[in-house]
């Protein structure tokens, strides 16, 4: 090997997955992105078993709209082990806590979907606070449409949850919320 490429070889960084990367990322951010990827994933398992008492309820509209939902959730997940990946970093999967799967009322489940959907959106804020501090430039470009899709789908939740506040567990209320979705 001549000169030059063992200098050039000795320049590159290379990542814990042994793959070849232009910017390291830092620590902090990397366990702050093995946070958020739990937080994606556990919304997807949430919403499916959502998806799942809706749709034992015949209460298509919503059912429909959480198994749209979680798989939302589950492509976010990949997303992030995918730029994980790119950014040669081995990606760690934690353990994920069982779903909430019994509730008092419609109202209860919304509002705790919408929950959901804010913890997201401040991890997101998180996430690009710590990359901008760090000069994580490409964390920031890859974490821009992410965190405007985010604030649509809390935006969206927010909708639901007023709709659903308003309808006061009225039967026929839901059931014309349940065809609204069922629409979209």
């Amino acid at each position: 090997m001549n000169e030059n490429n063992l200098q050039t070889k000795k320049l590159i960084n290379f990542g814990p997955s042994g793959r070849a990367v232009a910017q390291p990322m830092e620590e902090s951010l990397l366990d702050n992105f093995f946070e958020h990827l739990t937080m994606e994933r556990y919304a997807n398992v949430q919403y499916f078993s959502i998806y799942l008492w809706f749709q034992e309820r015949d209460l298509n509209g919503f059912s429909s709209h959480f198994l749209n939902e979680s798989k939302d959730e589950m492509e976010h997940a990949q997303k992030f082990a995918d730029y994980l990946i790119a950014r040669g970093q081995s990606v760690k999967l934690n353990e994920l806590p069982a779903p909430v799967q019994t509730w008092d009322s419609i109202e209860d489940l919304i509002s705790y979907s919408f929950k959901m959907e804010a913890d997201l959106t401040s991890s997101l804020q998180q996430l690009y606070s710590m990359s901008e501090r760090i000069s994580d430039t490409r964390t920031n470009v890859f974490l821009d449409p992410i965190v405007e899709s985010q604030i649509k789908s809390e935006d969206e939740f927010a909708n639901i949850l007023g709709k659903v506040k308003f309808a006061s567990n009225q039967p026929s209320a839901i059931l014309l919320i349940d065809s609204d979705l069922k629409k979209k």
